[in-house]
């Protein structure tokens, strides 16, 4: 029979029962969406989580420190050195700007591509207006419809550069991959390709983009172009440069399947497009998407100097541009543009890497 106390005290071991479930839930949840706060550089956010949690907070608070606290140490420090180091720099465009005067001149191209898109907004305006009068004056007046010609701003040339530099790269990728799937699954495909991959391999982009603007310039003749020739140059350009880690990384993949698995297909005489599809392609996904990664890593880079040897459209021209102008604010720019450049690159990878979590975990399932 239960004793007064006893029934009391039930309640109680019920709601620490229901507390233990419900932080075993939360723990469930945060270990779901620690690897993609890993993923996307947000690992810090992981500690927060399990600390709110309800877990040990001391091993917490160390990881925090671990993934969010010496990173900030090392880039306030790094600011703190540039900083005092800049100003006994002396260039012949002045002194080395600090992070204060970078900053400023990030904010003033911020605002200098709102007021320019304010002044393609009143072009319009004041055109259509202009037209409207026309018409309304004379029906079967000819009207005519002119584009805004201002110069691109800096955010205007990031988005090229973006644009410019995915043409490539799916251009890379639709050669490499299939070419590479080929030279894993077939010797003598392989001994064939391998001698002018490592000739190619090592070519400057300084060096494609002379023969690749003279082919373009002599194929690519046309009243009413769909692209601009500066746009396929560049792209052709990083495609050059760019496809070689994809192709090797791709051939190595395929190279490395277990032969248990190619032999399982030809016990179930498996079509060679369906081998490929369903046992090939999955099983090597991971090397692909390391390729891919890094020759989206070569094809950023690879732009940015053809944009800046070939005067194309672009942050290499935004650069090469500032560099030539020779102002006060040109080095703030440039800088502003190396650290765009840069944080764009990571960024890039970032993307990729989601990428490839999302597609082997799908071909995993």
């Amino acid at each position: 029979m239960s004793t007064a106390s006893d029934i009391l005290s039930r309640p109680a071991v019920s709601a620490d029962t229901a507390r233990a479930v419900r932080r075993e839930r939360w723990q469930t949840r945060i270990s779901r969406v620690a690897g993609f706060f890993n993923m996307v550089g947000l690992g810090f956010v992981v500690p927060i989580l399990r600390i709110a949690a309800g877990e040990n907070v001391k091993p917490q608070l160390k990881e925090l420190w671990r993934s969010f606290g010496i990173p900030v140490a090392a880039i306030v420090i790094f600011l703190a050195a540039w900083g005092f180091l800049a100003p006994k720099v002396k260039t012949s465009l002045g002194t080395l700007p600090g992070p204060a005067e970078v900053w400023q001149q990030a904010g003033n191209l911020w605002s200098s591509h709102f007021a320019e898109r304010a002044k393609e907004h009143a072009f319009y305006e004041r055109q259509e207006k202009r037209n409207a009068r026309l018409l309304a004056d004379d029906p079967k007046a000819e009207v005519k419809i002119r584009s805004y010609t201002g110069a691109p701003t800096f955010i205007d040339q990031i988005f090229t550069s973006l644009e410019t530099v995915f043409a490539g790269f799916v251009f890379a990728t639709l050669f490499a991959v299939p070419l590479g799937v080929l030279c894993g699954l077939s010797k003598t495909v392989n001994t064939a390709i391998n001698p002018l991959v490592q000739i190619f391999k090592p070519v400057s982009p300084l060096a494609w983009l002379p023969l690749v603007t003279m082919v373009v310039s002599a194929l690519y003749v046309s009243a009413d172009p769909l692209f601009p020739k500066s746009f396929l140059v560049s792209a052709i350009t990083v495609t050059l440069c760019s496809l070689w880690p994809t192709l090797i990384n791709t051939a190595v993949g395929v190279a490395s399947i277990d032969k248990d698995l190619i032999n399982v297909g030809r016990v179930l005489r498996l079509s060679w497009y369906t081998k490929v599809v369903k046992i090939v392609l999955p099983s090597s996904l991971p090397l692909i998407f390391t390729g891919l990664r890094l020759s989206l890593g070569v094809g950023w880079m690879v732009l940015i100097a053809a944009e800046m040897l070939a005067q194309n459209p672009g942050l290499g021209k935004f650069v090469w541009d500032e560099f030539q102008n020779g102002s006060s604010a040109s080095l703030s720019r440039i800088m502003v543009a190396v650290f765009t450049i840069g944080i764009i690159g990571f960024l890039l990878d970032r993307v990729m890497l989601a990428f490839q979590v999302a597609f082997t975990q799908s071909t995993t399932r």
